[in-house]
């Protein structure tokens, strides 16, 4: 038997248990599809739309050039990715899993990067944002806030560390490659985005339509996958076999000094980040010291879920997914360790502040709280089903307008 064969097989009896699975246990699986598609249409599409419209923009417009040009010499030496790079790292901590994978995507296509460059790029521009770090994970599992900031500080210092190591991926394929010590220009700078804009020859109406079209198209598969991960993460667990998995982790978490207890979240955390997070925050058989540690690695590894989402961009182009794969077993690590290292000089800080217990409501849930936090999930529970079907039926015009136009 061939090696073709042995997949096709494994992927056929795969895709049958999962299926069984599905029948068997229609109830559970419903619930964590109805979970994952609150997810979505709650708080990814309203909050990740508005920076993917704008990166298609700022691409269209020149912009991104404009930066490039600016970030050159910094992001040559430290990072050997071209100034655009800057752009994609800047974007994807601010919005989140996957912009910076869709950036770079982006960039590849339009020949901004070499395929080297944006393997190394992708794997470092994909992070957690503040509003996830903070209002979801330190506040609202936690009850915590100044746990945010030790997770915020090991995510996003980790993720630069990652993009140090990457510098060395790939070296000698970059033969053209020299450090730049070329003072940045303005005058250069907006020659370039001059040049960028009239390339693209697109008015500014058709480009706002296909970045609207496009960053749509990206939602609903990031909104596929997240409802597919949820729910195969509730089958695995309800037939026990993340169980079993966990259970033959517990070996590993005990030579590392770690309650044997965390190993069910982390494997639900290897899937799926938030799941995994709020399992972790709801374990009462280990320390806070040793919750951050977990929650660290689950934070940075990001989970099968923005894994395969970040894989489905990746195959428009001719970027590999490995490099991004073998960087978030990177992050995952030197975030646990940077969370090592910092625990002693906020320990105080966050103990002071510790809530937690394992039957608490979330703090944005607790009445008398005033938090930014709250703010914005409530902002986003009221408005975000509306804002997203109001742009899912702008799609729907745009899509019929180009694909079945009236005679």
């Amino acid at each position: 038997m061939n090696k073709s064969m042995l997949k096709t097989i494994v992927l056929g009896g795969t895709a049958l248990t999962l299926t069984f699975a599905l029948l068997t246990y229609p109830k559970e699986a419903l619930e964590a599809s109805v979970r994952g598609l609150n997810t979505w249409w709650k708080v990814v599409f309203p909050s990740l739309l508005p920076f993917f419209i704008l990166s298609e923009l700022l691409i269209g417009f020149g912009v991104v050039r404009f930066i490039g040009s600016i970030l050159e010499p910094l992001m040559r030496p430290l990072f050997r990715v071209p100034g655009v790079g800057g752009f994609a790292l800047a974007m994807g901590m601010g919005s989140g899993f996957p912009s910076g994978a869709k950036i770079t995507a982006r960039l590849r296509q339009e020949e901004q990067l070499s395929k080297t460059e944006a393997e190394r790029l992708v794997s470092f521009t994909n992070s957690s944002n503040p509003i996830f770090i903070f209002g979801a994970v330190a506040v609202g599992f936690f009850s915590n806030a100044a746990m945010g900031i030790i997770l915020a500080f090991a995510h996003y210092l980790g993720n630069i560390l990652v993009g140090l190591v990457m510098r060395f991926y790939g070296k000698k394929a970059d033969t053209t490659y020299s450090a730049s010590t070329q003072r940045p220009s303005l005058i250069q700078a907006f020659k370039e985005m001059h040049e960028a804009r009239i390339k693209d020859q697109r008015p500014i109406g058709k480009l706002l339509g296909d970045a609207v079209l496009s960053s749509v198209q990206s939602l609903l598969m990031i909104g596929g996958f997240i409802i597919l991960f949820s729910v195969l993460n509730k089958l695995l667990f309800v037939m026990n076999i993340t169980t079993f998995i966990s259970s033959n982790l517990s070996y590993l978490f005990s030579l590392l000094q770690l309650s044997t207890a965390l190993s069910l979240p982390f494997i639900s955390g290897l899937f799926e980040i938030t799941m995994g997070s709020q399992l972790t925050s709801q374990t009462a058989e280990s320390t806070l010291f040793q919750q951050v540690i977990i929650v660290s690695f689950i934070l940075g590894f990001s989970g099968f879920s923005v894994h395969a989402q970040v894989a489905s961009i990746l195959a428009e182009t001719d970027i590999r997914f490995f490099p991004f794969f073998c960087a978030r077993l990177m992050h995952g690590l030197f975030a646990s360790i940077l969370a090592i290292l910092a625990w002693k000089p906020f320990e105080q800080n966050i103990l002071s502040q510790a809530q937690w217990s394992p039957h608490a409501l979330p703090t944005f849930l607790q009445e008398g709280t005033t938090s930014w936090s709250q703010i914005y999930f409530e902002f986003c529970t009221l408005y975000g089903p509306t804002f997203t079907i109001l742009l899912l039926f702008t799609y729907s015009l745009l899509y019929m307008k180009r694909h079945f136009p009236l005679k």
